[in-house]
C-alpha cells in the first residue's frame, strides 16, 4: 500500500532538460522583439477612430505600418530591443536536469540578441560598461501546483521604464489617492514612453511586490478587465479616461488616444501601508510566451 502511493507521487514528477529551456528563451525573445501581439494590434486599429487629431491618426498609422514591417521582415519593431524580463511559473513536480536555470536562461538571452542582431543594452550601473550579451536577464519566479513550466519573455524598453514609479501612499490616500497617482505618474511621463502606451498598476503587498504586480499587469491581454475585482474593474475604465483626457496623445503630439489600456493588480497589505506602483509600456507591448 505505501509502495503504491510513493509510487503514484513519483510518477507525477517531470524533468525538464536547460538545453530545451535555453533554446525556448531564444525563440521567444527575438519573437517578441519582432511580432507585436494580435491583441496590441486590434486595440490600435480600433483607437483609429477615437483619434480626433490628424496628426494622432498619422502617427497611429505609421505604428501599425512599423510593425507590420517588422513582423514580415523578421526585424525588430524598435531599436531598443529592451532589457530582458522572464517570468517563469514552475510546477511543484517539475525537475530542471541538465545545468542551472539561471544560466540556462541567460544562455537563451545571449543567443537571442546574437543571432536576432538585437541591440545589447544591458550595462554596469555605475562605470556603464556594456555586458556585451543583454544579460543578466531579470527572472520572476512563482511555485505553482503541477509538473509544466510556462515561460514569459518581456523585453522591457528603458524609455517607458524611466517613467515608472512607486510610492507609499497613506492608508486613509484610498482609492482616489491611488487614481491621483497613477494620473500625476502619466502626465508627468508625457511624450518620453511612446504614446500610445499601456498602463500597469499594482496595488498592495510591499513596495517591491507592487512593481512586480504593476509589470505583470502588463501581460495582461490588452481590452481584457480584471476578473478578480470589480473594484479594480471601474479603477482601470476611470483610469483609462483620465489618462486620455490628458490630451497628451499619439507620440506625445496631442490628441485623444495617450493609452491603449490600464490594467490593475492588487493583493493585501500591511495596515500602516498602501503601496502602489505604475509601470508604463510603450506602444511596443512586447512579451511572448510558452508552456512546457
Amino acid at each position: 500500500m505505501n509502495m503504491e502511493k510513493k509510487t503514484k507521487k513519483t510518477a507525477k514528477v517531470r524533468q525538464i532538460d536547460c538545453k530545451l529551456i535555453t533554446t525556448t528563451v531564444k525563440k521567444l525573445f527575438i519573437e517578441a522583439n519582432t511580432s507585436l501581439g494580435k491583441d496590441v494590434i486590434e486595440a490600435l486599429r480600433k483607437s483609429l477612430p477615437q483619434e480626433e487629431s490628424a496628426t494622432g491618426k498619422e502617427v497611429l498609422v505609421k505604428i501599425m505600418e512599423n510593425a507590420d514591417i517588422a513582423c514580415r521582415s523578421k526585424m525588430p519593431m524598435c531599436q531598443d530591443t529592451g532589457l530582458a524580463v522572464v517570468f517563469l511559473e514552475i510546477g511543484q513536480d517539475v525537475h530542471i536536469v541538465g545545468g542551472n536555470l539561471r544560466e540556462a536562461i541567460d544562455e537563451g538571452v545571449r543567443q537571442a540578441y546574437a543571432e536576432g542582431y538585437l541591440r545589447k543594452s544591458v550595462c554596469d550601473p555605475l562605470t556603464r560598461k556594456n555586458t556585451q550579451d543583454n544579460t543578466p536577464a531579470i527572472i520572476h519566479v512563482d511555485i505553482v501546483a503541477g509538473n509544466r513550466l510556462k515561460i514569459i519573455a518581456m523585453p522591457k524598453g528603458g524609455g517607458s521604464e524611466n517613467m515608472s514609479a512607486a510610492k507609499m501612499l497613506t492608508p486613509a490616500a484610498g482609492s482616489d489617492g491611488i487614481k491621483k497617482f497613477v494620473l500625476e505618474t502619466v502626465e508627468q511621463a508625457g511624450a518620453n514612453p511612446c504614446p500610445p502606451i499601456m498602463v500597469g498598476v499594482g496595488i498592495g503587498g510591499s513596495l517591491e511586490e507592487a512593481c512586480i504586480l504593476a509589470k505583470k499587469a502588463l501581460l495582461r491581454p490588452v481590452g481584457e478587465a480584471n476578473s478578480k475585482d470589480e473594484r479594480l474593474v471601474q479603477m482601470e475604465k476611470e483610469l483609462y479616461t483620465g489618462i486620455n483626457d490628458l490630451g497628451i496623445g499619439p507620440g506625445g503630439l496631442g490628441g485623444r488616444v495617450t493609452t491603449l489600456a490600464v490594467n490593475a493588480e492588487m493583493m493585501p497589505c500591511h495596515i500602516a501601508s498602501l503601496p502602489v506602483a505604475v509601470n508604463i509600456q510603450c506602444h511596443v507591448a512586447r512579451h511572448k510566451e510558452v508552456i512546457l
